[in-house]
């Protein structure tokens, strides 16, 4: 049981770590605009 929670609390720093390098690097903008785009124009939203 102890071992699977270190390898939870690893991985899930480990997705932390990622998510603010991601942010850091300016992906979030990236993505939002995709985001965007889809639900504009493939969808018909807005």
């Amino acid at each position: 049981m102890k071992r699977k929670n270190v390898w939870f609390w690893l991985v899930l720093s480990l997705a932390v770590i990622c998510l603010c390098l991601g942010l850091r690097a300016g992906e979030f903008q990236t993505v939002w605009q995709k985001a965007k785009t889809i639900c504009l124009e493939c969808i018909g939203l807005g």
